[in-house]
């Protein structure tokens, strides 16, 4: 679904913060932190809202196919 890398990754393209992916996404901060520092899973429902968010600010994940998984912005 995304990784907390990706998750990292996406919101470095976006140039977003914590706060400002939470903003978005209506996901606690707290929740997103904890997700990315790999101290937490979120369910699977707010992976999904957190996948949409990113994916309706045009990023794109790229499923691992041997070399892992990433994360790209779609062209303009």
């Amino acid at each position: 679904m995304m990784t907390p890398a990706q998750c990292r990754a996406a919101r470095a393209l976006l140039n977003w913060s914590q706060q400002e992916l939470a903003d978005a996404s209506k996901i606690g901060n707290a929740t997103i932190r904890n997700f990315e520092a790999g101290r937490s899973e979120p369910q699977h429902a707010t992976l999904v809202v957190l996948r949409r968010t990113f994916e309706d600010a045009g990023v794109v994940f790229i499923d691992a196919n041997g070399d892992g998984a990433g994360v790209r912005l779609k062209k303009p």
